[in-house]
């Protein structure tokens, strides 16, 4: 029988091998694709054996089925953070420096994130995860409601400007990913900002854009939380 000490250790070994399974395999399919995705060549890249894993998954679809949950997680930490801020201005700003954070640091689980569930071999995603997906598309169209009702931005629907705010957002990491804009990442954050800057003097208000423009980005003093 294990010990108290002996059980907790090998949790803590399960819970790492877990870790390090999922990050191989979302290097392998980030690599491979899904044709090259196997779990004989995830053992070899985690370094056991390809029964061993099973201890953990069922099998291939399992393991990308937990690494597409493992990239909504962590990027739902990293946004989510946001809420602590105090008003609609912080809290959106917080939420995009959430995601450049996240895009920057994990770039493999950004893109996973992004992939369509047929090139995972899924014909949709399950449900948990369309539900996580659906909470984070929620929480964008929420920071840009709230900014529009304190003032920060222009009356208009929410959703339609989200999905604006998004499409440049994306489209300016992809640029990066594909090495297509020739910066290394502090030049990236700082072309990121300005060109978001940008984007928000066409659809803030007349007073923000007044404070934007000159280079403050605390919140208006007519704005409130």
């Amino acid at each position: 029988m294990l010990t108290p000490g002996e059980r907790v250790f090998t949790v803590f070994t399960m819970s790492d091998q877990r870790d390090k399974i999922l990050a191989s395999a979302c290097d392998l399919y980030v690599s491979e694709g899904l044709d090259g995705f196997s779990m004989r060549k995830l053992a070899k890249r985690v370094g056991v054996t390809a029964p061993a894993l099973y201890r953990h998954f069922d099998g291939r679809d399992a393991v990308l089925g937990e690494v597409v949950r493992e990239a909504y997680r962590s990027f739902m930490g990293y946004i989510y953070r946001a809420l602590e801020a105090p008003t609609p201005l912080d809290r959106f700003t917080r939420a995009g420096e959430g995601y450049l954070d996240f895009a920057l640091q994990h770039p493999r689980w950004y893109d996973i994130i992004f992939t369509g569930p047929e090139l995972l071999g899924m014909e949709t995603l399950p449900p948990d995860i369309e539900a996580m997906g659906c909470a984070i598309h929620q929480f964008w169209v929420d920071r840009v409601r709230e900014c529009m009702d304190a003032g920060v931005l222009k009356p208009s629907d929410p959703l339609q400007t989200s999905l604006t705010m998004w499409a440049h957002a994306h489209g300016m990491v992809q640029l990066y990913h594909q090495g297509n804009l020739q910066v290394d990442e502090p030049g990236f954050r700082g072309l990121f900002e300005d060109s978001c800057a940008r984007l928000m003097a066409g659809v803030a208000t007349e007073a923000f854009t007044v404070e934007l423009v000159e280079g403050n980005m605390s919140e208006p003093a007519h704005v409130q939380g």
